[in-house]
Parts: C-alpha cells; sequence; structure tokens
C-alpha cells in the first residue's frame, strides 16, 4: 500500500478546492484493504473514488482518505443474449462505458461521459437520460470492514431509489466497494430514447448503442464544464419530487414549468432543479469565487480559488432563494464531507 503523509487532495477533487489530509492511502488490492483495518476497525477515514461526487468543506482533514485504486475487467459468464462482467471499483466509469461499446455491448450508452469510478456508481445509483445503473447491476461486491470479509450483495438487495441506495442508508461507514458486476447485452438490445434531446442529436443517423452514446457525449459536452477545466461536480441538487398540489400552485404564476409525472407515484412529479435555479437568478451568477454555471444552472463551479465552504454557502443560497420562491427545497446530490 502507497502512503503518502499531508497529502494534498486538490487534484484528485473534480470541485479543485484546496484540501489536506493527514494521510493518503491508495488501495490497489483486497490485501491493501485488509492490512489497514486489520489492527484498527475504527480508524478515522474517508473513502475517495474519483471524487467526482463530493464536496470536501474544510481544508485539512485531520483524517486518512482511502483512494480506490481497484482494476480489473473479468467476463464472468457468458450466456447467448448478455454476459456478465465484473469491473474493479477503481476503473474510470466512462472509461467502461467505452471499453463495453467496443466489444459490442448494450446497456451502458446512456450513462456515457458521467464522471468518477465504478465503485461509486452504485452508491449514487447513477443515471441520465431515462437509464440508471440499477437497470444493468447484477451485483455488488464490497470488504465488509466489521469482519474484514469479501461479501456480495445483488441488485433486488440494493434498496436502489433515485440518486439513492442501501450504500447511502444502513450499509453507510461499513463498507468499500471492490468490484460490481453488470449485466450487458450482446444481441437484440433495447435502446432508450426517450428523452427528447437524444432524438434530436440524433437526427437521422441510425439508432444504435454507439451513436446513442455519441449523442450523449455531444450533449453533456455542449451542457456540462469539463471539471478539468472549471471545477466542478455535475449536478449539484437533485430534481425534486413533489406533490401535485404543489405544482398547480406554481402553475399560477408559472404557467411554463416542466414537470415529468412518475409512473409509479401518480400523486406528486418531478420538477427539474435546474429550470428553480434559473427562475430565482442565480444562472450564469458568479458571487466571488463561486457560481452556478453560465450552461446549465443546475452546476456548481469552482472559478478558480473557491474553498469548500464557499461553495457549500453559494449552495445554501440558492437553496434559500428556490425554497422562498416555490416553497420546495432542494437536496444536494453530491455527498458532503465536513
Amino acid at each position: 500500500m502507497n502512503i503518502e503523509s499531508n497529502a494534498d487532495l486538490t487534484s484528485y477533487l473534480s470541485f479543485a478546492n484546496y484540501v489536506r489530509c493527514e494521510r493518503l492511502c491508495k488501495i490497489r488490492s483486497t490485501q491493501d484493504l485488509i492490512q489497514y483495518f486489520q489492527n484498527d476497525k475504527d480508524k478515522n477515514y474517508l473513502i475517495l473514488g474519483g471524487a467526482s461526487n463530493v464536496l470536501v468543506i474544510p481544508e485539512y482533514l485531520k483524517r486518512d482518505v482511502l483512494l480506490i485504486q481497484l482494476e480489473g475487467k473479468d467476463v464472468v459468464v457468458k450466456e447467448n443474449e448478455y454476459d456478465l462482467i465484473e469491473f474493479g471499483a477503481g476503473e474510470n466509469w466512462h472509461d467502461i462505458v467505452i471499453w463495453s461499446l467496443e466489444q459490442g455491448y448494450g446497456g451502458l450508452e446512456n450513462l456515457s461521459l458521467i464522471p468518477g469510478t465504478t465503485g461509486a456508481a452504485p452508491i449514487q445509483n447513477i443515471g441520465a437520460y431515462g437509464v440508471e445503473i440499477k437497470d444493468v447491476l447484477h451485483s455488488v461486491r464490497y470488504f465488509d470492514i466489521a469482519t474484514g470479509k469479501i461479501l456480495t450483495l445483488h441488485n433486488s438487495e440494493c434498496e436502489f431509489r433515485y440518486r439513492d441506495s442501501i450504500f447511502k442508508n444502513s450499509l453507510k461507514g461499513k463498507f468499500v466497494i471492490t468490484s460490481i458486476t453488470l449485466k450487458l447485452t450482446k444481441e437484440n438490445h433495447k435502446v432508450n430514447t426517450s428523452y427528447g434531446a437524444i432524438q434530436n442529436e440524433l437526427g437521422p443517423n441510425p439508432v444504435t448503442p454507439k451513436s446513442i452514446s455519441d449523442a450523449v457525449v455531444s450533449i453533456r459536452k455542449s451542457k456540462l464544464p469539463d471539471p478539468k477545466v472549471l471545477g466542478n461536480s455535475g449536478s449539484f441538487f437533485k430534481n425534486p419530487i413533489i406533490p401535485k398540489e404543489l405544482l398547480m400552485k406554481i402553475q399560477e404564476t408559472h404557467s411554463e414549468v416542466p414537470y415529468y409525472d412518475l409512473k409509479q407515484d401518480p400523486e406528486n412529479v418531478k420538477v427539474p432543479a435546474a429550470w428553480l435555479i434559473e427562475q430565482t437568478g442565480f444562472k450564469g451568477k458568479r458571487h466571488g469565487n463561486v457560481g452556478f454555471f453560465e450552461g446549465h444552472a443546475l452546476v456548481l463551479v469552482n472559478h478558480g480559488k473557491g474553498t469548500g465552504q464557499e461553495l457549500w454557502d453559494h449552495a445554501m443560497r440558492v437553496q434559500t432563494a428556490v425554497s422562498n420562491s416555490f416553497g420546495i427545497t432542494l437536496n444536494p446530490e453530491v455527498n458532503l464531507i465536513l
């Protein structure tokens, strides 16, 4: 295990805010995990993958940071119409999307260009353009901190919900994901082009997993800033789910409010958080070193020297403004490290 004391984490954080930690431990094997936890299971630590959905607020973390760098791709089951493929938790998510397309697999194309690592994907139940990881995930292998054993959870046991899972709730602080296994189709893949943006981007082109991936990449690049250029973590807030009664009240003054019906929840609707933020005037508006991106109102950005506290304070300004204007509380999608 590679260990660095008083380590600078800035380059590992997608917000690119300055943070140091007591020790940075690079985890490259399950043996590294066993070694780290074997003598003291109550150590003060933080687990990071791609750190693409994390806002670290303090500038100095009085704890260890475990950087998960477990790699590998392994076809574990072959069937006529699909394969089960195990990916190490440290693999870059978009890289495995591209790899799967090159191997002729379908299933991940709508999830193209989502930043982060595979190990973080089921924690957040990442999703985009009508697809979530729960739609293709077979199982998750994880290191159980209490017992030191590698355990497996199958899809039905992961308690997936919108941007949520068992890993953010009853298993929080008790695990380290080591790999995930995905069920990817080889033939007769049912593509999802339900989002109009994809259909518009595709135009007359043939509809294939590769063409959908290309369309998603094009859309995301046109709307979202590159974290390597402008520090950000993608969508900062979740799209709120509200009662239809509240929607009707909002429509009295904002008849154009967009919303999406929920098939399994007919009493409620989903409203785009980006639209709510835009109505309050924060889109593209800079506050010191931070602000919400001019190309997408849902993306909180660091313009260069913003601290974790500055980023959080500005997010709370927007949360308050939306609450005052619409009676809706926006909840962060990113994980906050205090």
